[in-house]
């Protein structure tokens, strides 16, 4: 008899994986581009030569300057109101619905060049697209499934993402455990608590119910973009102009353009014939003029992204080192900006607060003492933030602190999911 393969897609803000199982089997990541597992969720569409690039190759000819249009982390865009709008590209006006199911296609065309059933997937989805607004949620779920349905996937099914997490963490322990799976993903920070059990894993297609080991879930509209734009707007946009004043010292230049280049799904917004104007009658009236104009030449040269690049570049430096710096180097421009993990935690601590009361908040609605809790497992790339992991060791000192595979954990359990549903 032939096995039965089953697959979950893993469509994050900033990367996406493919996994896929056997019933009772192991789990694991397809290459999705080149031999690689992880995939940049990017997309760019070549004016040059009328191609669609997807992944590194996306993110490689925005960078080496070729001419179209860039686009990046728009599962951010599900539930919102751009959702109803449409963006051009080239000639073409496309929906943001039709942008993300463009990416879907890319990946249902790996399922497919690995001779695995494409027709039938787990999606992983956040707790919540949307906070504090259940009808904008389940449109965005909506939408993601539409966008899946409509690019071939006809049987589509959803997981909460630190739930997948924790399926794959199952996957591997020896006895009972209760865990907290924080996943801390491009766009949000998702929280569950838990109980694992190795004969749970091992039942097959009739442990595809796991709600009763669910004890709580929550999660909030943070994630690492987030990080990377208070980041840009404390450290990087005061470069460009943010904060200064005009030459007659009557009133402080509009946020919102600054605001808007700091923001990754933002920043195409920004490449009008109207903004271009407004930048340059903004640098004319300006008392720095200078930093405006540096401000002018990212519009003109569409250099928001990569300098967007940078700063999510100099974030990850400072995982590890206590200083590091945010370089963009192009004709035209030259920016190398010292930033700080102190500067970075001082921009950040917002974040970090409202991570950890939702953090607590999932403890307590499942009425659970801090103290039973065994271990929290931390995925997602926005796990790496020191801020966070003091935050979790706070409350929680007592907790196994474990590092699950930052970008795969997700896509794996997404997997054991849908072997269990659908193999």
């Amino acid at each position: 008899m032939t096995e039965t393969i089953a697959a979950g897609l893993d469509f994050g803000t900033t990367n996406s994986t493919l996994g896929v199982a056997a019933r009772g089997g192991p789990a694991r990541l397809l290459p999705v581009e080149g031999d690689a597992t992880t995939i940049p969720s990017a997309l760019f569409f070549s004016l040059e030569d009328g191609r669609t690039y997807f992944g590194r190759q996306a993110v490689r000819e925005y960078v080496e300057g070729a001419e179209g249009r860039f686009m990046r982390a728009l599962k951010s865009i599900l539930g919102t109101s751009l959702m109803k709008e449409t963006t051009l590209i080239g000639r073409e006006r496309m929906s943001f619905q039709d942008l993300i199911g463009r990416f879907l296609r890319h990946m249902r065309e790996r399922l497919e060049a690995a001779n695995v059933p494409a027709d039938r997937i787990v999606l992983g989805r956040p707790v919540h697209f949307v906070d504090d607004d259940p009808v904008a949620d389940r449109t965005a779920q909506d939408q993601l499934a539409a966008a899946a349905r409509a690019e071939g996937f006809s049987h589509v099914e959803f997981q909460f993402e630190p739930v997948a997490a924790a399926l794959y963490r199952e996957s591997a322990i020896d006895r009972e455990e209760l865990a907290l799976i924080v996943d801390i993903g491009g766009g949000t920070s998702d929280f569950s608590l838990v109980r694992l059990s190795p004969e749970r894993a091992k039942a097959g297609h009739g442990a595809s119910d796991r709600s009763s080991d669910i004890l709580a879930s929550a999660g909030v509209h943070i994630g690492g973009t987030d990080f990377d734009r208070l980041m840009s707007i404390r450290t990087v946009m005061p470069h460009f102009g943010l904060g200064t004043m005009t030459s007659d010292g009557k009133r402080s230049l509009p946020v919102w353009y600054f605001n808007d280049m700091a923001t990754w799904h933002r920043i195409n917004f920004l490449y009008t014939p109207q903004v271009r104007r407004d930048i340059a009658a903004l640098a004319r009236e300006a008392a720095e003029p200078a930093r405006v104009e540096r401000f002018a030449h990212l519009i003109e040269h569409r250099s928001g992204h990569r300098l967007a690049g940078a700063v999510e570049a100099a974030k990850i430096s400072l995982t590890d080192a206590p200083h590091a710096s945010v370089q963009l180097a192009e004709p035209g421009l030259d920016v190398d900006l010292p930033v700080s993990q102190a500067a970075f935690a001082a921009a950040t601590q917002e974040l970090v607060a409202r991570i950890g009361r939702t953090l607590k908040e999932t403890l307590d609605s499942a009425g659970v003492a801090h103290a039973a809790v065994d271990s929290v497992i931390l995925t997602g790339g926005g796990a790496e933030v020191p801020a966070i992991q003091a935050a979790v060791t706070a409350l929680l000192p007592q907790s196994a602190l474990l590092r699950s595979d930052a970008f795969g954990s997700v896509g794996m359990g997404l997997a054991l999911d849908a072997a269990r549903r659908f193999a």
